[in-house]
């Protein structure tokens, strides 16, 4: 289906004027591994914001404490510190997406992943964030958040099933109603539907974890690994990305990244492990690695897609059990 035109969401690789990031300051949902997963926080910061022309780091923290910690860990980078309320790191579902410097941000309704996690100051931070950004805030009733769509900034945006028409979002909403709004939102022409998530996903099957924009037309994606428990998904991916064209007719080219396979949870469950859920920054593409023979060659396929940036692993293990990785901790906030 295609919808009205209108100015679309500025695409990652679109220069940034800053990247959001929240300092994990909570122990009651990280327990020992808390100390890790500042760490790996840390060196994403330095990642992003260590090089000439890189952007600025705005860092929320939760209070004095942990504003005292964020400000040594960002010791020498461009960074801001706002303490405000929020349940935990995951910016990419909580915070704003931005439309652009001065073109105001737009903010779907968060319910905690669909009822599953709610945590106190999730719900309004998108509020905080906008403000202390200086854009204004367009707030919208559909339930979903950062993480189920990615678009290609001409027009075209992917999102999944599983997470937008899950009945613990938005019951009674068919799927003409729910791609219309999500269009409307991020200036869309066209919205590609893919269908069902990772093995362990506690999102309910966020696109930024099956498949990417890396150019107009081009989605990096995933292919499977031997005695991959997501080789049925990442199969039905590719082959429903090769059928499909963009906003502008082009037909879509899957790029390949390799699954890192099996990383098990602690207890021996499929986690979300994806090298799809990297970041693009202004000097460096940041890619979630898991100690695996996959790591290398996603990240030399992935800086195939980005010259003129270094791409760069970022060990996420210590965030897995979270939920997510790079992506997921981020967002971008565009020039």
């Amino acid at each position: 289906m295609t919808h009205p035109a209108s100015t679309p969401i500025p695409p990652e690789w679109a220069p940034h004027r800053a990247v959001w990031l929240a300092w994990p300051a909570h122990p009651e949902l990280w327990g020992e591994a808390l100390p890790e997963v500042q760490e790996t926080v840390r060196r994403l910061a330095h990642y992003l914001a260590e090089l000439p022309g890189s952007e600025r780091i705005e860092m929320v923290v939760r209070d004095a404490g942990a504003r005292a910690q964020a400000a040594a860990a960002l010791a020498g980078l461009d960074h801001r510190l706002h303490e405000l309320p929020y349940g935990d790191i995951w910016l990419r579902d909580t915070a704003p997406i931005f439309r652009g410097a001065s073109r105001g941000a737009v903010a779907f309704t968060f319910d905690g992943w669909g009822g599953k996690y709610r945590l106190p100051g999730d719900a309004e931070l998108a509020v905080g964030i906008a403000g202390r950004a200086g854009e204004a805030l367009q707030r919208d009733p559909l339930v979903l958040e950062g993480g189920a769509v990615d678009g290609d900034g001409e027009g075209t945006v992917l999102t999944t099933r599983q997470c937008a028409l899950n009945p613990n979002r938005n019951p009674g909403l068919g799927e003409a109603e729910v791609e219309a709004r999500i269009a409307s939102l991020l200036g869309a022409r066209k919205v590609i539907w893919l269908d069902e998530g990772l093995s362990g996903d506690h999102t309910d099957g966020h696109v930024d974890n099956l498949a990417r924009f890396v150019a107009p037309a081009r989605v990096a994606c995933g292919r499977p690994a031997p005695g991959d428990p997501n080789t049925a998904v990442l199969e039905a991916i590719i082959e429903a990305l090769r059928a499909e064209r963009d906003a502008e007719g082009r037909s879509l080219e899957p790029v390949l990244l390799p699954s890192p396979g099996l990383v098990p949870d602690e207890e021996g469950a499929p986690s979300p492990a994806t090298h799809l859920n990297f970041l693009v920054g202004n000097r460096r593409v940041v890619v979630p690695t898991f100690g695996g023979a996959s790591d290398a060659e996603a990240i030399e396929i992935l800086a195939d897609c980005f010259p003129g940036r270094e791409v760069v692993g970022l060990d996420a293990r210590v965030l897995l059990p979270g939920g997510g990785a790079i992506h997921c901790i981020s967002q971008q906030e565009p020039a």
